[in-house]
């Protein structure tokens, strides 16, 4: 989509995750309680060749799951080219994510994954104070939120982007390769968020354990990378623009 490759699927085994952002969405809800296979309550904001939707379904199978995705020609074709799994609780709605998600109940999801771009950036109003709200609304008590993020070396952008999300859930962290995080080059972030504590100990386990080498910020050490970020206002910033194929850029 847009000149980007957007999803892979592999229909005989949807726990096979490529994209390497992906597979830290993946790793971020398999640490959260209870553990697998027990199911959970997941909003994705986003759906594309619904990859991770498969995915929990085949982890936790039976999870409700809600797909905003407005763009229905693209939903048709992935239904029609790669069909879901069989007794899927995959619900697909037709619309945009800050009025899909606004049309959620109170504590109403366990997860929330944002996961959503156009024209290769991340729309403002997805990260800014008014969506934050509205997912932190959307959450049970102890739900977690993951929004995929992409950067310029530095990730000045991302750090305003936690700083908002951090005004309405207080308990966040941040996983990406080490390029990504060292600044060697453009690439994608994962926030994970939620008003109560997160599960350190397990997101550390299995970032460990993850493919390829990759990193987790909290505490002290996403306090630095916060330093002098400030929250984004209601509406947000889109994200930067990427580079061009094949010409990634590095300082």
């Amino acid at each position: 989509m847009d000149g980007s490759p957007q999803s892979h699927v592999q229909p005989d085994d949807p726990t096979l995750l490529v994209f390497e952002y992906v597979q830290h969405l993946a790793l971020a809800i398999d640490a959260m309680p209870p553990d697998p296979p027990a199911p959970l309550g997941v909003t994705h904001v986003g759906g594309a060749g619904l990859t991770l939707p498969r995915w929990v379904e085949a982890t936790r199978p039976g999870s409700p799951q809600i797909v905003l995705e407005p763009d229905e020609a693209l939903t048709d074709l992935v239904r029609r080219e790669v069909p879901l799994p069989r007794r899927h609780r995959i619900r697909v709605r037709a619309v945009d994510g800050l009025a899909g998600v606004r049309a959620l109940k109170d504590d109403s999801a366990d997860v929330v994954v944002t996961d959503a771009y156009a024209g290769g950036r991340v729309p403002a109003e997805l990260v800014g104070t008014a969506y934050a709200q509205e997912v932190a609304r959307a959450l049970r008590p102890t739900g977690t939120a993951l929004w995929n993020l992409a950067d310029e070396p530095g990730m000045r952008w991302v750090a305003r982007v936690v700083a908002t999300v951090a005004t309405s859930l207080p308990h966040v962290a941040v996983i990406a390769t080490h390029e990504v995080l060292k600044g060697r080059r453009f690439g994608n972030s994962v926030l994970v968020a939620s008003a109560a504590p997160l599960p350190v100990e397990a997101l550390r386990r299995d970032v460990a354990r993850a493919n390829l080498p990759t990193g987790l910020r909290e505490g002290a050490a996403l306090a630095r990378l916060l330093a002098g970020a400030k929250p984004f206002d209601e509406q947000g910033m889109q994200s930067p623009p990427p580079p061009e194929a094949g010409k990634w850029r590095a300082r």
